[in-house]
């Protein structure tokens, strides 16, 4: 299915590819003025960028559901401790297996994806996913909740990578970043809207208030599958087989020697078998552990080892919300290019390095200056996560094999996960536990993986430049002919 290219998303300057004789070969034929003029105001521009129909469909879906999300994450933790009781290593072990459970599922959603109907998948497991969460009503010791959270958090991560597939046979190019980014906006807000909404469950602070609040969250992910019934048959897999039938000497098919060369067709464009797919999801995997210095690194941090008060966390939060939602389209643009993608993952590297460095050094600072020193760390934290996002998607996409667009996408997410898992442990053994040589770990770590990211992209954009040049000379000798 062919979409209109989507307009341009916003005012803020856009981080363009160098404007050499590769990156235009691989940019699209849309020119300046070809393209619709920006609209102005955040909301004229977030309705523009969703004016293709797919688009649309995700964009509402994922609206209702991630307010959903947002309610159940406010009050999860407090539910379990207050409410069903469980002591703070259950309620830890619970979310770990949770974690724990969406790796697997991460690779067989996309997995999935590639030989199911996606749309109909996701449907399904979105369906799976709000009945999941209604189910927490029902927990009443450590044992229902570790099962119900397990299969929600695998339901969950599968769902995400049949999710991802999607958008990879939806839009090409720039359109698959800048639907990425989208969602992602849409996901911040909605989440924080959500959260805001589970607040009234911990004001009330019943029971009921706890489990009609959860009830509702579920509730909220069963109408947003109303919307994904609506995607279209082109977001599936294509059906036509890889390989051509195996005929008999009588002319009739061998369906047993068919399928075995359907098999062999699809092993060899397995994601398993591209070591620099796999060599950019460990690094984005190890730099995805970002996320967890700000969920956990920088909350205890400032709270233990600074001056400044327990409140600037909240402050950090909604800062980095904010950053987000208002920059992440427009940085996003121009990173289906694989150099632009290698520039802003390495922009992304030292920024993060110094945003480590910084945090460190508001340890003995008056309340002021701690405050101040912390707020230029979560700045520089911001951008280094936009950018690293935009920079990791565009490779995620133009790197995979188109045949097998879901498996590659789940061995993507599922290196996410892994860095998520990890992430609790790394950032506790490093910056807690060691103070500035701690983070100065962190910051070592971070550098390496992004810089290393950036290295994949510009080799990948080298190698994709030479069928081109060869192919350009070889025109030009055949017309000198």
């Amino acid at each position: 299915m062919s979409h209109p290219p989507s307009p341009d998303t916003g005012t803020f300057p856009a981080i363009d590819p160098e404007p050499d004789d590769d990156a235009v070969a691989s940019a699209g034929a849309t020119t300046e003025a070809d393209a619709p003029a920006a609209p102005r105001g955040f909301v004229r521009r977030l309705a523009a960028s969703v004016d293709d129909p797919v688009l649309r469909i995700l964009v509402i879906a994922t609206l209702i559901s991630r307010v959903g999300r947002g309610v159940f994450l406010a009050v999860t933790v407090l539910y379990f401790t207050l409410i069903v009781g469980l002591a703070a290593h259950e309620v830890a072990l619970v979310l770990a297996a949770a974690s724990g459970a969406g790796v697997l599922a991460s690779l067989a959603g996309g997995w999935l994806a590639d030989r199911l109907s996606a749309r109909r998948l996701l449907v399904v497991l979105s369906t799976l996913d709000g009945i999941g969460l209604v189910c927490y009503v029902f927990v009443q010791d450590f044992v229902t909740a570790l099962v119900i959270a397990v299969l929600v958090g695998a339901v969950g991560q599968a769902s995400n990578s049949t999710r991802m597939a999607i958008i990879a046979r939806a839009f090409d190019g720039a359109r698959r970043v800048h639907a990425r980014a989208v969602l992602r906006s849409v996901t911040n807000v909605a989440i924080a809207v959500g959260s805001g909404i589970g607040a009234l469950a911990l004001v009330a602070g019943t029971a009921d208030a706890y489990r009609w609040t959860i009830a509702g969250a579920g509730l909220m992910y069963l109408v947003s599958v109303i919307q994904l019934m609506r995607l279209p048959a082109s977001v599936d897999a294509p059906s036509r087989p890889l390989s051509a039938p195996v005929t008999t000497m009588t002319g009739s098919t061998d369906v047993a020697a068919s399928a075995r060369a359907e098999r062999r067709a699809l092993r060899a464009h397995s994601p398993w078998r591209d070591p620099r797919y796999l060599a950019l999801t460990a690094l984005s995997a190890i730099f995805g552990m970002q996320f967890g210095v700000g969920e956990i690194g920088v909350p205890l941090w400032i709270a233990n080892e600074t001056a400044a008060p327990e409140v600037l966390v909240a402050a950090v939060i909604i800062l980095n919300t904010g950053i987000v939602v208002l920059f992440q389209v427009p940085l996003s643009r121009g990173t289906h290019d694989l150099r632009t993608a290698g520039r802003v993952s390495a922009i992304a590297a030292w920024l993060m390095a110094a945003a480590c460095l910084v945090y460190a050094s508001a340890a003995g600072l008056p309340m002021g200056f701690a405050i101040a020193v912390i707020v230029v760390a979560a700045l520089a934290h911001a951008f280094a996560e936009v950018l690293s996002q935009a920079g990791g998607w565009g490779l995620s996409f133009e790197l995979a094999d188109p045949v097998r667009a879901g498996t590659y996408q789940g061995v993507f997410g599922m290196g996410y996960s892994v860095g998520a898992l990890a992430a609790p442990l790394v950032v506790t053994s490093t910056a807690l536990a060691h103070g500035l040589a701690g983070w100065a770990i962190l910051a070592a770590i971070f550098l390496a993986s992004g810089l290393g990211t950036w290295a994949i992209a510009r080799a990948a954009a080298r190698a994709a430049a030479r069928p081109a040049a060869a192919g350009t000379a070889a025109g030009a000798a055949s017309a000198a002919a």
